[in-house]
């Protein structure tokens, strides 16, 4: 996707947010210092492996990698101390921004959570070419982990918060040199999309040495 596209996406995902989806006109933006957008991390920071994935919430083989890799590697590794995991979003679509505007709008208590059932149930809530539906159902996930709809209107219409999420998804993929997802780092090293057996070797290896 060119950078011209995604700033397209951009500007329809939060005039949609705006307007469309939530019967509300919003007063036209002026230009203002963006948020600062950090990223959402597990495990103990001062772990001895560090893997920085890169997912999209509507990536089918990123939803797979959940399921069948991160299921284990948490309990293995993360929760063991050996591994510091951290979530890197990709926002492809609009689809994308506005899962990552809701995940965040829980904060840390929520977002792992949110993005857990985002990926199991990826193929409710994003199988869906009406846009409109698809807000909805990414709000009704966002409710149903106790976010209320005052918080979800607020998080979704932040047109800054949007626009600085893609400018820091931009950034981190040119610097990264990532293509595709999922995408895994290891110790600063770049992995393409591997099961979990792989993934273990690479994990004991870099414990071992």
């Amino acid at each position: 996707m060119t950078q011209m596209n995604r700033r397209a996406m951009i500007a329809l995902a939060a005039a949609m947010a705006a307007s469309p989806v939530f019967g509300q006109e919003t007063a036209e933006t002026t230009e203002t210092v963006l948020p600062e957008i950090k990223d959402f991390t597990l495990g103990n920071p001062d772990a001895p492996v560090k893997i920085i994935e890169y997912a999209s919430f509507t990536c089918s083989h990123c939803a797979h990698f959940h399921d069948t890799v991160f299921t284990k590697l948490k309990p293995d590794y993360i929760d063991t101390g050996k591994v510091h995991f951290t979530l890197r979003e990709v926002y492809f679509n609009r689809y994308d921004l506005w899962a990552g505007m809701m995940a965040r709008c829980g904060g840390d208590l929520k977002y792992f959570p949110v993005t857990d059932i985002l990926f199991s149930t990826q193929g409710e809530w994003a199988a869906t070419d009406d846009p409109l539906v698809a807000v909805d159902n990414i709000r009704k996930i966002g409710l149903g982990v106790g976010m209320t709809g005052e918080q979800l209107d607020a998080c979704m219409k932040d047109a800054a918060t949007a626009d600085a999420m893609v400018a820091r998804f931009e950034a981190n993929m040119a610097a990264d040199q990532v293509e595709g997802t999922p995408t895994l780092f290891i110790n600063g090293e770049r992995n393409k999309n591997m099961n979990y057996d792989a993934l273990k070797t690479l994990i004991d290896a870099a414990l071992a040495g």
